[in-house]
C-alpha cells in the first residue's frame, strides 16, 4: 500500500488510513517534508502503534523505531571536500559523483519497548547505534 502525503497536515489521515487497511508497519522515504516534520511524524507513528523505518538517524533520535541510510555527517564531509576543490579551481563538472560509503543502522530501544518489539541478536549485531 502506498499513501500520498503532500503536506504535514496529511500525516494523521494517512496513518489512520494505514491502520484501517491493517498495515503492520511502514517505511518513510527520504523527503524534506518528512525530515522537517519528523517529531510530528514519529509521534503519530507511536500514537497509532505502527512500527516505522526511516532513512536517517535524526528520526530515531526523535523517538522513531529504526533508521537505515547514509550518514548525513559523511555526506556533509563529502560536500565540503567538493567545495574545497571548486574553490581551488577545479571545475564542478570535473568532480566525480560520489555515493556515501558509510551507512548507519540505528534503533531506538525505548520505541521498540513501547511497541513490544524485541530485536533478535542477529539484528543487533548489525546495528551501528542503539538510542536509549
Amino acid at each position: 500500500m502506498s499513501l500520498e502525503v503532500t503536506r504535514a497536515d496529511d500525516f494523521e489521515s494517512a496513518l489512520r488510513a494505514a491502520v484501517r487497511e491493517r498495515a503492520e508497519a511502514f517505511i518513510i522515504p527520504s523527503d524534506s517534508l518528512y525530515t522537517a516534520n519528523r517529531v510530528q511524524l514519529v509521534g503519530l507513528a507511536a500514537k497509532y502503534r505502527l512500527p516505522a523505518m526511516y532513512d536517517f538517524r535524526d528520526f530515531t533520535e526523535a523517538g522513531g523505531l529504526m533508521a537505515y541510510g547514509p550518514s548525513i555527517q559523511e555526506a556533509y564531509r563529502q560536500a565540503a571536500r567538493h567545495v574545497d576543490k571548486i574553490l581551488k579551481g577545479v571545475k564542478p563538472g570535473d568532480l566525480p559523483v560520489e555515493q556515501s560509503a558509510r551507512f548507519e543502522f540505528t534503533i531506538n530501544q525505548q520505541a521498540a519497548q513501547a511497541l513490544g518489539i524485541t530485536f533478535p541478536p542477529s539484528i543487533l549485531l548489525q546495528v551501528t547505534d542503539v538510542i536509549q
